[in-house]
């Protein structure tokens, strides 16, 4: 009898975990890399003309998103930020942004804090390009012809002076990408996966 006991003793506590334990899908928790590209569009205009850095700035994903066999983020995921530096137009030089991204929301409404920025080639910041020239200088150039002739030639040189910088705008439904800076640590997938 101690022996029958003892056996359903045993069983009980080893099938107990595997009874308790919560169904989950075929996955762990997983992290987005540093420097997955995500691509988004923006649902209102901005601009250094009238945004400042604590206007909120939304985006939507536009395609699904998918690591290996599985769809990570899908289409529809909103993403949030702000402008993190702002630069106003001077003379010779346009203005410039940097639209750092810290919030997602799937479209389950499950939210995660995230970093990454608006990516562009020139190190993340939109704008910032030198101006046109305020005038022009004529130069002459010579150079040498057939028979020992000098041939001149007028040539137009930028002056020392530049004209005024304009503010940047970036459209409503802009094609944009977010770089992450930083990991993303999932531990939700959205329940259309």
């Amino acid at each position: 009898m101690k022996k029958i006991l003892t056996f359903i003793i045993i069983l009980t506590f080893t099938l107990l975990p595997a009874i308790s334990e919560p169904v989950i899908k075929d996955y762990d928790e997983f992290d987005i890399p540093t420097g997955s590209f995500i691509p988004v569009i923006n649902l209102q205009e901005f601009s250094t003309a009238y945004n400042d850095e604590t206007d909120t700035l939304k985006f939507v994903s536009t395609n699904d998103i998918y690591m290996y066999e599985h769809k990570i983020l899908p289409s529809g995921t909103k993403f949030s930020g702000y402008i993190e530096k702002k630069n106003e137009p001077i003379i010779g030089t346009h203005a410039s942004m940097k639209i750092f991204i810290n919030s997602m929301e799937l479209p389950d409404g499950f939210k995660l804090p995230i970093k990454g920025y608006l990516y562009t080639a020139n190190n993340n910041i939109f704008g910032g390009g030198l101006t046109e020239p305020e005038t022009y200088i004529k130069v002459p150039h010579y150079h040498r012809g057939i028979v020992r002739h000098f041939m001149g030639v007028i040539q137009f040189r930028p002056g020392p002076t530049r004209k005024m910088g304009e503010h940047i705008t970036i459209a409503s439904g802009a094609d944009l990408l977010i770089v992450l800076v930083a990991p993303i640590h999932m531990t939700h997938l959205p329940l259309d996966n």
